[in-house]
């Protein structure tokens, strides 16, 4: 029950992440997303058979939930402002699941703890996957967003930290999530009761 509840908000929660990349690149001048009908929060039209089923069902068995969609197009060339639109762009993916874990966290601060004890479950869930989704995305190696943050504002003479970092960025990827992640994951846990009021 545990196992499918988590794959499932996973599931909508890298969507609208990815849907929240393609509206900002939209609103900025790029129709890319919204011609190729990606600007939807329709499951079908984002679904990774890999990043959507196959790697949350095996990370789930691990004891967490990771995974992600099908990444949404954009072409930097037609942003009004290719420097400043691409740190947007990739700032509204983390920039969402943050949003969506604060509404829930919301609820649930407002919410009797006893009366709907399976809907505080629920919504604890999703405040939680939400924040690591947006904590996981802001680490600066690609293809993750904080790579793109970072690289909007990195000087022209750094381009060979650049070039570094998309060249073993797998590598990199890897060793965050077996070694690094233990590091970074407990700022996750003040960050989700500063947003709900409670332990998880």
């Amino acid at each position: 029950m545990i196992t499918i509840l988590s794959i499932t908000i996973l599931i909508l929660s890298v969507i609208i992440h990815e849907v929240s990349h393609g509206y900002m690149a939209d609103c900025l001048g790029d129709p890319t997303a919204r011609l190729q009908g990606r600007l939807t929060l329709n499951p079908i039209k984002h679904i990774d058979p890999v990043g959507s089923i196959i790697v949350p069902l095996i990370t789930s068995l691990a004891g967490f939930t990771f995974g992600w969609a099908k990444p949404v197009p954009y072409n930097p060339y037609n942003l009004k402002n290719k420097r400043q639109g691409e740190f947007l762009i990739a700032l509204a993916g983390p920039l969402s699941n943050i949003v969506i874990a604060l509404i829930f966290g919301l609820i649930i601060r407002f919410v009797e703890q006893g009366v709907m004890t399976l809907f505080i479950q629920i919504a604890s869930y999703i405040v939680l996957i939400n924040i690591v989704l947006a904590v996981f995305n802001l680490i600066p190696i690609p293809p993750l967003d904080g790579s793109k943050l970072l690289f909007a504002f990195l000087p022209q003479q750094y381009g060979k930290t650049r070039l570094f970092l998309e060249r073993y960025a797998p590598i990199l990827i890897i060793v965050v999530i077996f070694f690094l992640w233990e590091v970074i994951s407990p700022i996750i846990w003040p960050i989700f009761r500063a947003f709900t009021g409670v332990d998880f």
